[in-house]
C-alpha cells in the first residue's frame, strides 16, 4: 500500500507533500551543478517552489526547524530563480531544439526549434527573430545575446555558491532529519477531509478578491462591464499602466494552483478543470511579463529605447501580447462569472 493510500490525516498528507517535493529537489541537483541542461534547473527550482508551497500551505499542522523553513527554501529558490531567468530570455533569443514548458518558453513569438548548440566551427547559431529583423537589428540582438552569456555565467557562479553552501547542506540535513521523525502541532491528527475545505478556501479567496481582475474592465452600480473590441494601442497602454496588478494576480494563480494542485486525488473532474484553468492564467499572465521583461532586458544592455533601436522587433513583441491579452479576456470573464466562482467554492468545500 502506497503512502498516499494509508494517510489519513492532516499531519500524514504534509509529510507526504514535504517528502515529494524534497526528493524532486535532490533527484536533480547534481546536474544543476554540472550545467549541462537547462531543464534540469527548471526542474529544481519548481522543486524549491513547491516545496514553500506546501510547508505554507501545511504550516498549521507542523513544526519545522528554522534552518529547514520555508524562509531558508525561499533564498534557495531566489538563486536559481536568477539563473532560471537569464535561461529564459536566452531561449527566448537562442534556437534551440528542446522546447521549454508552457510558462517558461518565454514569449510566444520567440519559441523555436533547430538543431543543438552548434560545435565553434560551426555555423554561428541564429536567433528565431534574426531571418525577419533587418541586419542593424540582427547586429543589436547580437550585443545582448554576449552580454546575456556573460550574466548566465556569474549568475551560475552564485548558485554553484548557496549549493555548496553550509546553510544549504544544514538545510538538507534537517529536513531529512524531521522527516524520519516528524514533530508536528496538535491539529495534525484531524482527518483530512476535516480541514482540506479550510486549507484550500482562504487561498481561492484571495486569488478571486485579486484587484487583477477588474483590469481592463469597469463596474457600474455593481455590475462589470466588458468592453469587446479593444484595439491595440488601448491595450499596451493598460499593460503599461496596470502591468504590475496582472503580475501580481499571476504569481497569486501560481500559489493557488500549487495547494490545489496537493489535493486532486480528493475531487473530481470539475476541480481539475479549474486547476487547468488557473494554470492557463498564470501561463498567459506569465508570457505577457516575460516580453515587458525581454523589452526592458534589451533596453538596458542596449541603452537604447527598443521602438528606436529594434522596432521590427518591439512590433513583434506588441503583437503577442495583444495576442495574450485577448486569451486572457476569456478567463477574465470566466473568473468574474458569480456562477462559476460559486461553483468553485462550492467544490472545495466538499471533497471525497
Amino acid at each position: 500500500m502506497s503512502q498516499q493510500q494509508e494517510a489519513k490525516t492532516f499531519g500524514d498528507w504534509a509529510k507526504i507533500a514535504i517528502a515529494k517535493h524534497f526528493d524532486k529537489i535532490l533527484k536533480h541537483e547534481n546536474e544543476v551543478l554540472q550545467d549541462k541542461d537547462p531543464e534540469e534547473l527548471h526542474q529544481m527550482r519548481v522543486g524549491m517552489r513547491r516545496l514553500r508551497s506546501a510547508m505554507t500551505g501545511f504550516a498549521p499542522a507542523i513544526n519545522l526547524p528554522k534552518p529547514a523553513g520555508e524562509k531558508q527554501v525561499g533564498k534557495v529558490a531566489k538563486v536559481l530563480g536568477k539563473l532560471r531567468d537569464l535561461d529564459v530570455l536566452q531561449k527566448s533569443l537562442k534556437s534551440e531544439n528542446t522546447a521549454l514548458p508552457a510558462r517558461e518558453r518565454g514569449l510566444q513569438g520567440a519559441e523555436v526549434n533547430s538543431a543543438h548548440s552548434p560545435s565553434p566551427s560551426s555555423r554561428p547559431q541564429r536567433t528565431q527573430y534574426e531571418p525577419n529583423l533587418p541586419s542593424a537589428e540582427q547586429k543589436s540582438l547580437a550585443t545582448v545575446l554576449k552580454f546575456l552569456k556573460k550574466q548566465r555565467k556569474q549568475a551560475f557562479k552564485e548558485v554553484k555558491t548557496i549549493l555548496y553552501g553550509d546553510r544549504y547542506i544544514r538545510f538538507k540535513q534537517e529536513l531529512q532529519d524531521w522527516l524520519e521523525q516528524p514533530s508536528y502541532q496538535p491539529i495534525a491528527a484531524l482527518k483530512i477531509e476535516l480541514v482540506l475545505p479550510d486549507l484550500l478556501l482562504p487561498q481561492i479567496g484571495k486569488l478571486l478578491l485579486h484587484p487583477g481582475w477588474l483590469v481592463g474592465v469597469e463596474i457600474k452600480e455593481g455590475e462589470i462591464e466588458y468592453f469587446d473590441g479593444v484595439d491595440p494601442q488601448i491595450v499596451e497602454q493598460t499593460l503599461e499602466s496596470r502591468g504590475e496588478i496582472l503580475h501580481d494576480l499571476r504569481k497569486e494563480a501560481k500559489r493557488s494552483r500549487y495547494n490545489m494542485a496537493l489535493f486532486t486525488q480528493f475531487y473530481g473532474e470539475a476541480y481539475q478543470d479549474y486547476l487547468q484553468q488557473i494554470k492557463d492564467i498564470q501561463e498567459i499572465l506569465g508570457q505577457i511579463q516575460d516580453s515587458f521583461i525581454l523589452v526592458e532586458f534589451l533596453e538596458s544592455v542596449l541603452e537604447s529605447d527598443i521602438h528606436k533601436q529594434m522596432p521590427t522587433l518591439a512590433e513583434q513583441l506588441s503583437k503577442t501580447r495583444f495576442q495574450k491579452w485577448q486569451e486572457w479576456e476569456k478567463l477574465q470573464r470566466h473568473f468574474l462569472n458569480w456562477e462559476k466562482r460559486q461553483d468553485l467554492r462550492t467544490i472545495v468545500q466538499h471533497p471525497q
